[in-house]
């Protein structure tokens, strides 16, 4: 059993930045893959990063490289998302999620567990 719990969202201008963070509790083993999904309104669930449990393997999608980070701290249990240079089109609700099969897969299916999100807002 695998809890998850974002935090960091918000209201932030066009070009600002938000630290997300993900706490985990309960059992985590040491091939889980970690990741970061999105949603906006009306559409479908959007893979933004992952990253191993080891924080030596981290997938990106491209539109995201060089603004969105994924790292981890394994001794407090937590995976970031630090997004630079937000845009309006970032806006969504941002949902960690786990794999216990450390796939760092695109699909949202691949992930066993979810948290509740966080709400990121850009605003023009």
């Amino acid at each position: 059993q695998v809890q998850l719990v974002e935090s960091g969202g918000g209201l932030v201008q066009a070009g600002g930045s938000l630290r997300l963070s993900c706490a985990a509790s309960g059992r985590t083993f040491s091939s889980y893959a970690m990741g970061w999904f999105r949603q906006a309104p009306g559409k479908e669930r959007e893979f933004v990063a992952a990253i191993s449990w080891s924080g030596t393997r981290i997938k990106y999608v491209d539109s995201h490289k060089g603004r969105f980070t994924i790292s981890k701290d394994n001794a407090k249990n937590t995976v970031f998302l630090q997004m630079n240079r937000l845009k309006p089109e970032d806006t969504a609700a941002y949902y960690c999620a786990a794999d216990p099969k450390g796939r760092r897969d695109l699909r949202a299916e691949a992930y066993d567990y979810w948290g509740q999100g966080t709400q990121v807002t850009v605003s023009s």
